[in-house]
């Protein structure tokens, strides 16, 4: 038994050839998030500065200003180096610190989910007065018009605008802070490849 389950494990240990995917998957489906983010922001720059500084309808965050350009130039700037895989663990910091200020700002009165659902385990009062309220959409789009063919490309649903997204990118980011932009497809690796290159031994955080 003993010698099956080493086996098993050198078997499994052989996907370590293509380890550099994780990263690398990881990295591809944030860089449209933080792209998006950072571009709007910067379309509606004067916009963001308000809703930052103001108290009764924004986020009432102290200096919006230089708030609005350090969270547009984290998320576009983070986005590109995502993307080409440079400096990727050092960009992920103030990503993640945007991430949370997001999830405690905007979106910790609406709970967890960021699509209305009471059947989920998180679900709170809002989310169950939220599909109510849906289910009086549904009523309506399907009385007065042909539902059919609006819900053709998917489901109607209703937004909760809760934690999920900003937590589960904070996550994802967290893990490239430790593990990397990976080995083979970044700008990272080959520098750290070149700067170890005259030691010759393996670098810090990739193989060679």
């Amino acid at each position: 038994m003993k010698s099956l389950l080493i086996k098993l494990h050198s078997k499994l240990n052989t996907i370590q050839a293509v380890d550099f995917l994780a990263p690398l998957m990881l990295r591809m489906y944030l860089v449209p998030v933080f792209w998006m983010a950072g571009t709007k922001k910067i379309e509606g720059f004067e916009g963001i500065v308000e809703w930052f500084g103001n108290t009764e309808w924004g986020l009432g965050l102290p200096f919006p200003f230089l708030m609005a350009i350090l969270a547009t130039a984290t998320e576009f700037f983070g986005a590109i180096a995502l993307f080409l895989g440079v400096a990727v663990r050092w960009f992920s910091i103030p990503l993640m610190v945007t991430m949370l200020v997001a999830a405690g700002t905007v979106h910790w009165d609406n709970g967890w989910q960021a699509i209305t659902d009471p059947s989920a385990p998180f679900a709170n009062e809002r989310v169950i007065e939220a599909s109510n309220k849906l289910a009086i959409v549904k009523d309506v789009l399907q009385e007065h018009t042909n539902y059919d063919y609006i819900t053709s490309t998917g489901s109607v649903v209703m937004l909760n605008n809760g934690i999920e997204f900003s937590i589960t990118y904070f996550i994802m980011l967290l893990a490239l802070l430790f593990i990397g932009a990976g080995r083979y497809v970044s700008v990272d690796y080959w520098i750290e490849r070149a700067l170890y290159k005259e030691q010759k031994a393996p670098t810090a955080n990739y193989r060679k």
